[in-house]
């Protein structure tokens, strides 16, 4: 079913207001008439008749209105798309630049330097393999992000378990926590079911996990629990890290917002790991809130919806 726009769900509010209302008045014009009776009186049509001409006379100003205020909103929303989308597009071009920049430094030295030793060779192919990691996931975070975007219709949604997915992912990153000194406390009940896409719940917990990781600071301890509420499972995330100030806060979602650019860039990180996030949380029917941690960090509490409320 179509969904009306706001004018004319503008113009559909004032024209029922006003018809019961003259319906109301017509019908009970005396106010001491108990019964409903034909009109007797010819001033009676006449109040009819002038009723249903001021009627079709706000209607008409109303449709006309309601159109343009229509016309106007989109305007306003195209213009606004179409920012966003240059921003977008410029923020994209900047992040790509800087490892294709590096890319083509090391490969351009390494060409114009045929007797360069062994040892500084080996340096800078390390440092080119580096930063085309670096651009293949920052390729791969964009593509996910468009396939949330623009193929959301697409992904399929099976019976998938959190619990194990999660497990999996402390599995994979036990080296990175053990490089950092960092413990992680899984609080999860077992075989927490959700009607999803594995993927991409995959991409949640392990960009969560990642962006701790890389910021909450040595000798950090994250945790993760989880409880039913309805037909919503209710989880938290948080690290006891140096956590972020309050006016980042509302940002931390947005595409390409870092709080520490130059960190950010040095540590591999994208910019789209928590846009990722929240996506995600938002295409399977939940919410998410950052928020600064009672034992200090960064804490995120998100819904996903259980299977039975599909």
């Amino acid at each position: 079913m179509k969904r009306l726009s706001e004018g004319r769900k503008m113009f559909v509010s004032v024209m029922v207001v006003f018809a019961v209302y003259a319906l109301i008045f017509i019908l009970f014009e005396d106010y001491d008439r108990k019964f409903l009776q034909p009109f007797d009186e010819v001033s009676d049509w006449h109040l009819l008749l002038f009723s249903l001409v001021v009627m079709l006379g706000l209607a008409f100003l109303l449709h006309r209105y309601a159109r343009r205020m229509d016309e106007r909103i989109s305007r306003e929303q195209a213009a606004k798309e179409n920012q966003m989308r240059r921003e977008l597009t410029q923020n994209i071009a900047h992040e790509l630049k800087t490892p294709v920049a590096s890319i083509l430094g090391y490969t351009d030295t390494i060409l114009d330097n045929p007797e360069m030793n062994s040892e500084t060779r080996r340096q800078f192919i390390e440092r080119t393999n580096a930063q085309a990691h670096r651009l293949t996931a920052l390729l791969q975070d964009i593509s996910t992000l468009n396939r949330m975007d623009y193929a959301a219709h697409q992904l399929t949604m099976e019976r998938t378990d959190v619990s194990v997915i999660v497990s999996d992912i402390v599995e994979e990153t036990a080296i990175a926590f053990e490089k950092h000194h960092m413990k992680f406390n899984n609080y999860l009940p077992q075989h927490i079911v959700i009607e999803g896409n594995p993927s991409l719940i995959y991409s949640i917990f392990r960009n969560l996990i990642d962006n701790a990781i890389n910021y909450a600071g040595e000798n950090t301890t994250i945790e993760v629990s989880a409880e039913r509420n309805d037909d919503y499972w209710i989880f938290r995330f948080s690290d006891n890290g140096v956590g972020i100030a309050p006016e980042h806060l509302p940002r931390i979602f947005e595409r390409f917002y870092r709080i520490d650019k130059s960190r950010s860039r040095s540590i591999g990180g994208t910019g789209l790991g928590l846009a990722i996030v929240k996506n995600a949380v938002l295409l399977h029917g939940g919410t998410i809130t950052a928020y600064q941690a009672n034992h200090g960090g960064l804490g995120f509490e998100f819904k996903l919806k259980s299977p039975s409320s599909f």
